[in-house]
């Protein structure tokens, strides 16, 4: 047991992330009901509700750099079981939140197409995306007395349960986070966000924590085509154990973690301090692994100053081209399964250092299992990547046309407060000593990185979107000549910065 734990990836809890609530309650047979969609009319009145909202707060267009948003509505519909905590109706919350604002006109807007079999499989093992494709759907997990046994490919249990969709779903987080990709890498966005993605539990061939295609190893494996070094950025209340495993043993890829470091009681059990990549020298991964374990109750003010210092130096001595961000929302207080004390400008703070660094930037979701907070947490970090935060939170309340609204909760403001949250703030168990021996560990560690290493660049293989690339581009053209609301927007010039 003791040679099992010395390697961070064949260790696992003897229980799962999370396990059903047992009730008698009937299962609930029909998930979606019909919704009455709005009218032509309505539709027209809350775009301009959403203009004169943009225009009164100041919300505008960035200047110098283009941001991308990557989303697939259908992912919304998906649905895990009636009592797991994944709810991807907290994208349909987010996507309200944003367009309440107006943001959608300061960026480019993508409906990103599902990821093909070879796009998944560009990853993971054809057996496990076969699987994936033909499984049929379990209405109980197969797990309920506690054991995991006959869950091929971990699948099927109650942390991944077989829902009606299911490759679908998964194919929809891949399309997105790799359209975000394959934009940074034709410079047509400088940032790209994608809050459907960030799964980054998920394994070459094994589902893990809520995830089943690690979107993220994806993208990634775009940007090295054109990018020499890819930085991974983790804020996730739980260790990006699967993409750290995926580049394990490269040194073009730097992955950072920051999560909550509970090996006996707290998914995924990996993470530690000294886990920093291959014990061996002599391969390329070793030390390009940085973790950043972390207690109960850490503070905006700890995190924000963790954070920087560590990214800095890793910056500093890896030298990326790229960055990749991880932003699951669990990491913030009330969430249903972190402890953490951040606040949405504390989490914040994240994507605005990281955007300040000037590198080309795919932001992706992840976990977060309170969808209100979530929701305000994403469409804030829109905010900031189109310099549109300052205007964003000049208002207390959330815009009173915004879709679902009393759904916010806290007076409906975007920014609570830890009051509003918890009531009083959860026990703070990160001392400052031991923060700065964080601190210390990370420079001793990148000590041993070789100073940015070279790759050489020749013929860079066909990408296998190139053709699909041609095609959606012709799409995108025939709808824009459709789009009659479209065009009178770009007329009217919303969102534009005007000259004074």
């Amino acid at each position: 047991m003791e040679a099992e734990r010395t390697n961070p990836y064949t260790f696992r809890l003897p229980k799962p992330n999370y396990l059903p609530h047992i009730t008698n309650e009937p299962i609930v047979e029909e998930v979606f009901k019909p919704l009455d969609r709005p009218s032509e009319l309505e539709n027209a009145a809350y775009r301009n509700k959403a203009k004169r909202t943009m225009q009164e707060l100041g919300i505008t267009t960035p200047k110098g750099y283009d941001v991308s948003f990557h989303y697939n509505p259908e992912m919304e519909r998906h649905h895990f079981g009636q009592t797991h905590p994944m709810k991807p109706w907290r994208l349909t919350l987010t996507k309200g939140l944003v367009t309440a604002y107006g943001m959608h006109y300061t960026m480019k807007n993508y409906t990103a197409r599902a990821a093909t079999y070879d796009e998944l499989t560009s990853f993971h093992t054809s057996d496990y995306v076969d699987f994936l494709a033909t499984v049929a759907p379990q209405p109980t997990p197969l797990d309920l007395d506690g054991t995991n046994s006959d869950l091929k490919f971990n699948l099927g249990g109650s942390d991944c349960p077989l829902f009606e969709g299911l490759y679908n779903y998964c194919s929809l987080s891949g399309g997105a986070s790799l359209d975000a990709a394959r934009k940074l890498c034709t410079k047509q966005s400088d940032i790209a966000i994608a809050w459907g993605g960030g799964l980054h539990h998920a394994k070459r061939s094994e589902a893990s924590g809520f995830c089943y295609v690690n979107d993220i190893v994806i993208a990634i494996l775009q940007l090295l085509r054109v990018h020499k070094r890819v930085l991974y950025i983790d804020i996730d209340v739980h260790h990006g154990d699967g993409v750290e495993e995926a580049f394990f043993s490269t040194d073009r890829v730097m992955t950072v973690s920051f999560h909550k470091y509970d090996p006996m009681n707290f998914f995924p059990g990996t993470g530690a301090l000294e886990d920093n990549g291959p014990k061996s020298e002599h391969n390329p991964g070793a030390h390009h692994a940085i973790n950043v374990p972390l207690n109960d109750g850490i503070t905006d003010e700890q995190y924000k100053w963790l954070f920087e210092n560590v990214i800095s130096r890793c910056v500093e001595k890896f030298k990326p081209e790229a960055i990749v961000l991880q932003c699951g929302a669990d990491s913030l207080a009330g969430d249903r399964l972190g402890k953490f004390n951040l606040l949405v400008q504390g989490h914040g703070s994240c994507v605005e250092y990281c955007k300040g660094l000037g590198l080309p930037m795919i932001i992706v979701g992840g976990g977060g299992y309170t969808p209100k907070n979530v929701a305000r947490a994403w469409a804030y970090e829109t905010a900031i990547a189109t310099n549109n935060q300052s205007n964003v939170a000049a208002t207390a309340e959330i815009p009173l046309h915004t879709p679902y609204r009393k759904n916010f909760e806290y007076d409906s403001v975007l920014l609570p407060s830890i009051e509003q949250i918890l009531g009083d703030a959860r026990q703070n168990r990160n001392t400052q000593k031991r923060l700065q021996e964080i601190i210390q560990h990370v420079t001793e560690q990148l000590r041993f990185v070789s100073a940015a290493p070279s790759v050489q660049c020749s013929i860079i293989p066909p990408d296998l979107g190139g053709i699909r690339d041609d095609v959606e581009r012709r799409i995108k053209e025939e709808f824009d000549e459709r789009n009659e609301e479209g065009r009178k927007d770009k007329e009217e010039g919303v969102g534009v910065p005007m000259e004074h």
